[in-house]
């Protein structure tokens, strides 16, 4: 049988001047992806280095979480951004990354936009085709291939593949999915699924092609290569520990999908 093999990433570097939201430390240890924040929802330059260079030290690939220009709100709150400053705006993010991850002996190797931005791209049109405008931007400034990590089946997911660019495919070990295969948005009953074990089952079955339940009772599989372990859930260092080892039980390989 082929062995199956997943990406495990996680939102890092989320704290701003002395607060910490993330214990980044303990999660670069488990997964094989880093989110980056670059500053515009959370995360400054000294948080984003120092990330950087943790990652760089345990090999595991930093990619440029990039979303709306808010800080009061976490990038939680959808903008309506006019598409070409949007554009703009996320080029700028993955550009500040670059630089600092250069200094540290990485690269920027994906990017993957977050929260309201995450969500409005399964959508939004305009606004998805400035995430994918800006990517193409980033490969071209960096010179190399940088794909876009996000929802299957989304409008961003579409026009990466007419414009171009890799998408890579991603599920979320703790959050709950609607029928049609898209999140359940984070004000609603079922958005976070509750304690360790249904996290770890969620993430194997993820990996090894199993049905999973959604809030309506049916089942779906998520076809993804990369699985998000978010960081500021309680309890998130023991759940990422324990869906790693859960994954190695079941015969799945972890490994950075770029």
């Amino acid at each position: 049988m082929e062995r199956r093999t997943v990406d495990l990433n996680a939102d890092l570097g989320e704290g701003f001047g002395v607060w910490r939201l993330t214990d980044d430390e303990a999660l670069l240890y488990v997964v094989t992806s880093a989110n980056v924040a670059c500053g515009f929802h959370a995360g400054d330059a000294s948080t984003m280095r120092r990330v950087c260079r943790l990652a760089a030290e345990r090999g595991v690939a930093v990619g440029a979480q990039v979303s709306y220009r808010d800080l009061a709100g976490f990038g939680r709150r959808f903008v309506d951004a006019d598409p070409g400053e949007l554009r703009d705006d996320l080029l700028y993010q993955v550009a500040a990354l670059a630089g600092i991850a250069a200094a540290e002996g990485t690269t920027v190797r994906y990017v993957k936009p977050h929260g309201a931005l995450y969500n409005a791209v399964v959508h939004h049109e305009a606004q998805a085709r400035a995430v994918v405008a800006a990517t193409a931007d980033a490969a071209r400034a960096l010179g190399a291939g940088v794909p876009l990590l996000g929802l299957p089946g989304s409008v961003l997911e579409r026009l990466a593949a007419e414009a171009g660019v890799p998408f890579v495919r991603e599920a979320f070990a703790d959050r709950g999915y609607t029928a049609g295969g898209t999140l359940v948005p984070r004000t609603e009953p079922g958005a976070l699924l509750a304690g360790t074990d249904a996290v770890v089952a969620r993430a194997v079955a993820v990996a090894t092609g199993t049905p999973v339940t959604t809030t309506d009772g049916g089942d779906i599989v998520l076809d993804a290569r990369s699985i998000c372990l978010h960081g500021d859930s309680p309890g998130a260092v023991e759940a990422a520990r324990a869906v790693r080892a859960a994954l190695h039980d079941a015969g799945v390989e972890v490994a950075a999908f770029a």
